[in-house]
């Protein structure tokens, strides 16, 4: 923790200059970023799995604390509002004695519905930030998330400090370790569900301490992009095995894709050329130019990869212009990672929130920003056979265009998709997913 603890105070630094920055803009005297609270099942006295607000843990590594609170307004030392109630019925969590404690004023909140006491008095110059508009209006905030506000933080947001590239670095080494104890359940014949499990329990996790609900996809599913089923059974014939599983550290993601073929085939020989592809992406992950250039650019190779595995019967450059190579790969080449699995900020050209429409032929693009030095990036190409598309390329003009029984033989192992996760440095990329392990 000594290395996190060096850099959290320049990162705490550099969030007290953005919010000096965006108070004087907007006028306002401060912040008041709302952890939040827990959220009710209808009908029910327990709640759904809690997520804090990304805007709060930005500050502070608490990912699980409700109804706290944090003052901030970019010249005094932050005000943290911790809330640790005196209940027999749940575990409580004591304030954390950790690094980052010096940084902030720290004030015990013991119930709840009292925090208006800690709060200012006159709320007119200050906004708050945060999911429970209903809290916020009932205590008086008149500036309730303003968007000029959240336009400047998110822009901001995909610069990301050396404290955040460490957390990265920390949730990407987590991931790589439950991936490779999923792969060897795989190899092992077991089932979704076995293959599931044992990824958390590498981890220590639940389902609910995931950054998002893992894909764990055997055969013909992993045709499905947001497979969440989990079949019980053993494959009797297990033939691939695509998951996209990630990790928490400090409230930062790891977003990580691998497939695998369960023999040395057709489909392992493919899986290889896309990993080939894929790194041939990241090399062209660079400061000054277009994500959706790059985006374009993988998109014709995954033609070329078409032509070369004898599933189209057209030249690549045939296939990019009709527009068929959207049926192998319907999504983006990736998005920004941070707080957030997609994290904020992708479209906007600037901190006004000026937005980049990606173009209309790959309307599905995450992101449309130019790169830039200390952004993190998923790169994750795909190349996929999902019958509905395929039986709506079938029935267009275009039909002839495809090797069908090549394509046919392809269909039981479902798809592929590699993903890595991504530092961009001025002189180079830093691989964390790659240089974990995996």
């Amino acid at each position: 923790m000594t290395n996190l603890g060096t850099h959290y105070a320049a990162h705490v630094a550099q969030l007290q200059q953005r919010t000096k920055q965006v108070l004087k803009r907007e006028n306002l005297d401060g912040l008041v970023i709302h952890s939040g609270q827990e959220i009710k099942v209808f009908l029910d006295d327990y709640g759904y799995p809690f997520k804090a607000n990304p805007h709060f843990k930005h500050w502070l590594p608490l990912t699980n604390i409700t109804n706290s609170w944090l003052l901030v307004n970019g010249e005094d030392k932050p005000t943290l509002i911790y809330y640790q109630p005196v209940d027999f019925w749940h575990k409580v969590n004591p304030l954390p004695i950790s690094y980052w404690n010096e940084f902030f004023d720290i004030k015990i909140l013991t119930v709840a519905s009292e925090v208006e006491k800690l709060l200012p008095y006159d709320k007119k110059g200050f906004a708050y930030l945060g999911e429970h508009v209903e809290v916020a209006k009932a205590l008086g905030f008149s500036a309730v998330n303003p968007e000029p506000v959240l336009s400047y933080l998110h822009y901001h947001r995909a610069y990301k400090s050396a404290y955040e590239f460490e957390c990265m670095r920390q949730s990407n080494q987590l991931a790589v370790k439950a991936h490779l104890a999923a792969k060897a359940v795989f190899m092992a014949g077991m089932s979704e569900f076995d293959i599931q499990q044992t990824y958390l329990k590498t981890l220590s996790y639940s389902e609910n301490d995931t950054p998002y609900g893992n894909i764990v996809a055997l055969n013909e599913n992993c045709s499905i992009l947001h497979y969440m089923v989990l079949e019980r059974n053993k494959p009797s014939d297990p033939r691939s095995f695509l998951i996209d599983a990630g990790a928490n550290f400090h409230g930062y993601a790891a977003d990580i894709t691998r497939t695998y073929a369960f023999k040395q085939n057709k489909f392992a020989e493919l899986i290889a050329r896309m990993d080939q592809l894929q790194l041939n992406a990241i090399d062209g992950l660079r400061p000054g130019k277009s994500y959706v250039d790059l985006h374009i650019e993988t998109y014709a190779e995954i033609g070329q990869v078409l032509q070369e595995f004898d599933l189209i019967n057209v030249d690549a450059n045939i296939a990019v212009e009709t527009g068929i190579v959207s049926t192998f790969f319907p999504h983006g080449l990736g998005h920004h990672l941070g707080l957030q699995t997609h994290d904020v900020g992708g479209f906007m050209a600037d901190e006004r929130g000026t937005h980049i429409n990606p173009p209309a032929a790959h309307g599905f693009l995450r992101t449309s920003r130019v790169i830039e030095a200390n952004q993190v990036f998923t790169i994750e190409p795909g190349l996929y056979f999902i019958d509905s598309l395929l039986a709506k390329l079938k029935d267009s003009p275009q039909a002839s265009m495809i090797n069908w029984q090549n394509v046919d033989q392809m269909r039981p192992f479902g798809g592929i998709r590699i993903e890595d996760n991504i530092i961009v440095h001025q002189a180079n990329n830093e691989n964390m997913t790659r240089e974990a392990g995996l």
